[in-house]
């Protein structure tokens, strides 16, 4: 069993915020016709408590089947990488999660959102921005390859 969860911030206000690409991927597979061995879910509580959902969703399965999909700073828009046990410098989703399950042997489905070029809004107030329509349209290309890879890893 593959359990894959999208992390996000929950509410109309957080929609369309950088932070919530993980619930953005995760709708994308929803859409699609999926094995029976692979579970998709969102999370229902704000990024920073993200662990204890997790756990809940978990439950018994191995740490080393869940894949958690994230927004990353540390990647551009456009890239994203998906790597078991590393993830960037600092997200406060991911570290709960590592916290409650006491381990960071899961995969991470880190989705690039740095656009900023520049600006010097930093990272907090950055990912609470919602994307722009050039951002979405560059979004809707890497979606769907993220959707794709992760199906088949």
């Amino acid at each position: 069993m593959k359990l894959i969860i999208g992390l996000g911030n929950p509410g109309e206000k957080y929609k369309n915020n950088r932070h919530n690409i993980g619930h953005v991927v995760a709708d994308a597979l929803l859409k699609r016709n999926l094995p029976k061995n692979i579970s998709v879910k969102r999370t229902s509580v704000f990024m920073n408590e993200s662990g204890t959902e997790v756990k809940r969703l978990l439950g018994n399965l191995d740490p080393a089947n869940l894949y958690v999909i994230h927004d990353d700073l540390d990647i551009a828009l456009g890239g994203y990488k998906i790597q078991k046990g590393k993830g960037p410098k600092l997200h406060n989703g991911i570290l709960s999660i590592e916290r409650e399950l006491g381990s960071d042997d899961f995969w991470r489905v880190r989705v690039g959102v740095d656009n900023r070029m520049g600006d010097k809004t930093p990272g907090e107030e950055y990912v609470l921005q919602d994307f722009t329509e050039e951002e979405k349209e560059v979004l809707r290309k890497v979606i769907d390859k993220v959707a794709q890879d992760i199906l088949f890893l």
